[in-house]
């Protein structure tokens, strides 16, 4: 798509001096000529960069370091084992458990054979009731006290398998919390060893302003930079608009979440990322320049030369007033059209139907003082001043 320019030499009487001499002003008409294009308007933002899957891996039981299997920026896959803990106490608490199943499971046996024997007697009035009740309340308590041991035992026997730690997800990690030696205590929060992120899906949570926050929806497309890779463009897609607004130095902005992939693994989080976010993105579409649309041909003043304008192309109004019309160049005549029109970016306006790809319309009238002029021809209020023309004549 070009702009063109149509160009005639008008004659004009020159007024600048007292003579009758005369002089020549030359008159362009600027054209566009329609061809299919892209029409975009963007929302640019920063964010941060994250990992979509974090995971702080620690430890629910308490003891010492005894190995490291992992470190920093390690490749892991899920279920490799990362660090081993120091197992004496842990292993003695589970024979300890052990024993205690014995124990009970023992006194249980013991008391369920008495309770059977009492219950049987009981039922021939051969005791009493207080004796067969203080035999099945033995019995009862012993049974219970089996199913604890029990509980008990496969408690501790979790713990030793707690004292070895191992991924939960295959990703690379990020960092490394411990040293081999290093007692780690658990409480009512779990003592972290590693943080393994997933580095092949990345998203940034961007901050957009208030004023852009209406244009931004789920699934536009976004390119960002990163200051680590100048020369490289990262695509991603609106995942996620949240409307929980955030307000610095009277500043509202709120948080958009764009997910992208990483296969390469150049993008870690922490990085600060320079969005554009594609609230419009249309493609092989017609559009023209808006000021097009609001041209009109100036008229030359001579009734000689009929219904033409400055430049002594006809003149083709529409027989019918139109919201939205155009003057397009159609064999050195000017002929008004209507035109339906779609969205706008403020710099070119999207056309739905009235024109066609390769059609020429006007934009404006450029008008050139001629050489050794003063200046003083009508020029358009789009051109820029001569230089020195503000500059006062001494």
């Amino acid at each position: 798509m070009k702009y063109s320019s149509i160009i005639m030499t008008v004659a004009v009487g020159s007024m600048l001096f007292a003579t009758s001499c005369s002089k020549e002003v030359k008159t362009e008409l600027e054209t566009y000529k329609v061809e299919p294009t892209t029409l975009t308007e963007t929302v640019t933002a920063t964010g941060t960069m994250e990992s979509v899957t974090q995971v702080d891996v620690g430890t629910q039981v308490t003891g010492i370091i005894q190995n490291l299997y992992a470190d920093f920026n390690d490749v892991v896959q899920k279920g490799q084992l990362l660090a081993e803990l120091e197992k004496t106490t842990l292993d003695a608490e589970l024979k300890s458990a052990d024993a205690s199943v014995l124990s009970a499971k023992s006194t249980y046996e013991y008391t369920q054979r008495n309770y059977q024997r009492d219950k049987a007697l009981h039922d021939e009035k051969l005791i009493s009731d207080y004796e067969f009740q203080t035999s099945q309340h033995d019995y009862e308590v012993a049974k219970l006290n089996y199913e604890k041991a029990q509980a008990d035992r496969v408690r501790a026997a979790k713990n030793v398998n707690y004292a070895e730690i191992y991924s939960p997800i295959d990703g690379v990690v990020i960092s490394r919390e411990v040293e081999v030696g290093q007692t780690v205590v658990s409480s009512m929060n779990v003592a972290n060893l590693y943080i393994i992120a997933d580095l092949d899906q990345m998203q940034v949570v961007g901050n957009v302003d208030e004023a852009d926050i209406g244009k931004v929806k789920v699934g536009q497309h976004v390119t960002f930079t990163v200051d680590a890779y100048t020369d490289d463009v990262f695509e991603g897609t609106v995942k996620q608009v949240r409307l929980n607004p955030t307000t610095t130095s009277n500043v509202v902005t709120y948080e958009v979440i764009v997910s992208a992939s990483n296969p390469e693994h150049k993008l870690i989080p922490g990085m600060t990322a320079n969005l554009t976010i594609y609230a419009v993105q249309l493609n092989n579409i017609l559009a023209i320049p808006p000021k097009s649309m609001k041209f009109a041909p100036m008229m030359d003043d001579d009734k000689e030369s009929g219904e033409r304008d400055v430049t002594g192309m006809a003149v083709e109004p529409l027989a019918e007033p139109s919201k939205n019309s155009v003057w397009v160049v159609r064999d050195n005549k000017l002929v008004q059209t209507a035109v339906q029109t779609g969205i706008t970016n403020g710099i070119m306006q999207q056309i739905t139907g009235g024109l066609q790809a390769g059609d020429v319309i006007a934009v404006q009238y450029m008008t050139e003082a001629p050489d050794g002029d003063d200046g003083k021809a009508q020029r358009s209020p789009f051109m820029p001043k001569p230089p020195g023309s503000d500059k006062k004549k001494k």
